[in-house]
């Protein structure tokens, strides 16, 4: 069978967790949480990275953080990818903001710029979620001058992409703040876990904060003592003095010295799945991204046979999937709330959208075997 994702925590780091754990060491968040953020930091380009227990907290707490730093406010406006996950959309209305759907474009699936174009004159919004879809690659510099020219807040949620770049710069890396995830079958895996990324002082302590209850026990020394001053707290009181109504997604050091090893092994793994993707592309005679370095998480294929097409991949024991969501504006989450949204690409991918294998252990002749099942059904 050639599955969509395989582990990428193999033997030998269980081995090497195995050894570690002989050692009693501390297992809550500690410092290997700190040396792990900041190799990730460093590996994307940003100043600061929070880890997190997963992807989806990592986009709830970036919406979270314009909020309680008064960057964006109740009842705002933001613009939500139709091709995203849930969990992109989802943080927007837990908040009490609106979201605002935007179509995709067909050549990299994340927003149609025209259509983008069309909300900031008409909605006014005030930050944009933009996914990166399948590890491909948006039209950053596009996408970056538009938000600067309408003062909107960039975010970036790089859970499919880590790796991809567009020219030299890494996404992830172009946003206020990004999000990534370590779940089971993307490019790393920390087992569960995700990861916030910022240039931004502010938004830097207010992450780490509000991951921890609100407290500030993740704030420098100059940080903590500021706020004990302005707030009149006693070093004995601060241990449980909170600043922020925040939440608890910590992770642990136990998944942090997994992340640690994975990080290493990721420059490999990206790779492999930059040359399944060009493979794919020569194969279904596609022209390839070349506005930056692909990691593709799994490679897109638009057929109006789609049907026939699962069947027969299915029978060849090669998994597939629909394209993400289809679209977010026809999920029942959405619909239930703000009524049916019919965006004319978003509708024509989740028709005849779909996606197939790329990971860091499938062959060139894996790659070669699902292309010609695609190529006899499609």
């Amino acid at each position: 069978m050639i599955k969509l994702a395989e582990d990428t925590i193999d033997r030998l780091d269980v081995d090497h967790l195995i050894e570690w754990l002989k050692t009693f060491p501390k297992l809550t968040k500690g410092n290997l949480t700190l040396s792990f953020e900041s190799a990730w930091a460093n590996y994307i380009g940003t100043k600061h990275a929070t880890f997190v227990n997963s992807g989806s907290s990592a986009n709830l707490l970036m919406l979270y953080c314009l909020l309680e730093s008064g960057r964006i406010k109740l009842n705002d406006k933001i613009v939500v990818p139709s091709v995203s996950w849930a969990t992109d959309l989802s943080p927007v209305i837990q908040l009490g903001l609106i979201p605002i759907i935007c179509d995709c474009n067909l050549d990299d699936f994340s927003v149609d710029i025209d259509h983008l174009k069309h909300i900031i004159i008409n909605e006014n919004p005030k930050a944009l979620i933009l996914v990166s879809v399948l590890g491909l690659i948006p039209s950053m510099e596009e996408i970056v001058n538009l938000c600067k020219d309408n003062d909107i807040i960039l975010l970036e949620d790089c859970c499919e992409s880590l790796g991809s770049t567009y020219g030299k710069q890494r996404l992830g890396s172009f946003g206020l703040m990004s999000s990534f995830s370590t779940y089971f079958g993307h490019h790393i895996s920390t087992i569960e876990g995700g990861m916030v990324c910022t240039s931004d002082e502010e938004m830097n302590d207010l992450l780490k904060s509000l991951r921890n209850h609100g407290w500030d026990r993740d704030w420098n020394e100059t940080k903590k003592s500021k706020m004990r001053q302005d707030w009149n707290i006693a070093d004995f009181d601060a241990l449980y003095t909170f600043y922020h109504p925040g939440f608890n997604m910590r992770s642990t050091d136990l998944q942090a010295f997994i992340g640690i090893k994975q990080l290493e092994k990721l420059p490999e793994y990206a790779n492999v799945r930059n040359k399944n993707y060009l493979r794919y592309c020569e194969n279904l005679n596609t022209d390839p991204q070349t506005t930056g370095y692909v990691s593709n998480f799994a490679f897109p294929i638009i057929s109006r046979n789609r049907e026939s097409l699962v069947k027969s991949l299915i029978s060849k024991n090669i998994e597939c999937r629909p394209l993400i969501c289809g679209s977010m504006g026809t999920q029942p989450m959405y619909v239930k709330r703000y009524g049916r949204t019919l965006l004319k690409n978003a509708e024509y991918l989740k028709t005849n959208g779909m996606y197939v294998p790329n990971h860091q252990n499938m062959s060139q002749q894996d790659v070669d075997l699902v292309c010609s099942v695609i190529k006899e059904t499609r």
